[in-house]
Formats: structure tokens, C-alpha cells, sequence
């Protein structure tokens, strides 16, 4: 057993001893960036400025709420908030039931509604990926796939909506609730 002495400037001198004789240096690594990751940020943005959009043409009130959801978003993304996010997709969809109220054209007020729950969803699933594996990791495949699953979601129970509505709308009942059975099923199977 030998035994070194320190180095002039305080340090220990390494040996040439098996492994476990030299001491071990900490290497200094970065905090994890908990931050989403900026493309379910910029997704989820430029979905909700469709919703607003989409409200906003149906009635100007609904798109205004609409508007101040989307500055939700924003706000719940960069402060890394659920709950932010939650009460912004609260607002959301109240913009989306005035507009409703005020005379909204179905088919805006879809698309808006679709709209909104990629927004939120993919802001959501952003945080949790930005909590989970930081902002630094290979993120990009999984914002996008789970993007295009909620939009494929959203968009199918949408046209099942729409056929729901058109059918009722020229006073077939049977075939308003056959189509509506249909929509539940599907909804049903893609959620699970």
C-alpha cells in the first residue's frame, strides 16, 4: 500500500493502483430542463388560434372567450401550470357554448371544438413529457403522434356529430339515433 501526498495546488494525486484506488471526481451536469417541449408548445397554440378562429366566426363573442383561452394556453404552458391549462380550456369551452348560443354555424363550432381539445390535450401531454424527460430529450416523434391521434379522434367523433345533426335535422329520428349509437361505439373504441 503506498500512500501519495497531495499535490502542490491541494489536489490528490491520482494512482496507477487498480480501479477503485483513484478518487472519484463528481462531474457537474446540468439541471434537467422541465420546460414542455416548444413543439407541443407551438402545436397547441396554433390549434387553439384555429378554435378561436372558428368561434370567432360563428359569433364574435365566442371567439373573443376563444381569444382569452388561447392567452390561457400560452400562459399554462410557460408556467408550467395544469391547472392553468384546465381553467383556459374552461373558458374555451364556455366561448364555444355562447357562441353556440348566439347562432353559431354548426360546422364552425365543430372545428372549434376540435380544435380546443388538441390544444389542451397536446399542452397537457407537453408539460408532463417536459416534466418527465426534460426539454432536451428526443421528444418530437411522440408530440406528434399523440397530436395526430387526438386530431384523428377529435375529428372522427366530429363527423359522427355532424351526421348525428344532418340526419335530425331532415326529421329522421331512427336513423338520428341509429348514427348516434354508431358514434358511441367508435368513440368508445378509439378510447380505449
Amino acid at each position: 500500500m503506498t500512500s501519495e501526498a497531495p499535490t502542490a495546488d491541494g489536489d490528490e494525486a491520482r494512482g496507477d493502483g487498480p480501479v477503485g484506488d483513484a478518487p472519484t471526481d463528481t462531474v457537474e451536469r446540468p439541471e434537467r430542463d422541465a420546460r414542455p417541449p416548444a413543439l407541443a408548445v407551438v402545436v397547441s397554440l396554433v390549434s387553439a388560434a384555429v378554435a378561436s378562429l372558428a368561434a370567432l366566426l360563428a359569433a364574435p363573442l365566442g371567439g373573443a372567450l376563444l381569444g382569452a383561452a388561447t392567452v390561457g394556453l400560452a400562459a399554462g404552458s410557460f408556467r408550467r401550470s395544469h391547472r392553468l391549462l384546465s381553467w383556459a380550456a374552461g373558458i374555451g369551452v364556455v366561448g364555444l357554448g355562447v357562441a353556440g348560443y348566439r347562432g353559431g354555424g354548426v360546422e364552425a363550432l365543430l372545428v372549434g371544438g376540435v380544435a380546443l381539445a388538441v390544444a389542451w390535450d397536446v399542452a397537457d401531454h407537453g408539460l408532463s413529457v417536459g416534466e418527465q424527460v426534460g426539454r432536451g430529450a428526443r421528444t418530437r416523434r411522440n408530440v406528434a403522434v399523440h397530436a395526430g391521434a387526438t386530431l384523428l379522434v377529435g375529428a372522427l367523433s366530429a363527423g359522427v356529430v355532424y351526421g348525428v345533426y344532418r340526419a335530425a335535422a331532415g326529421s329522421r329520428p331512427v336513423a338520428a339515433l341509429a348514427l348516434l349509437l354508431f358514434g358511441a361505439v367508435a368513440l368508445a373504441s378509439a378510447l380505449r
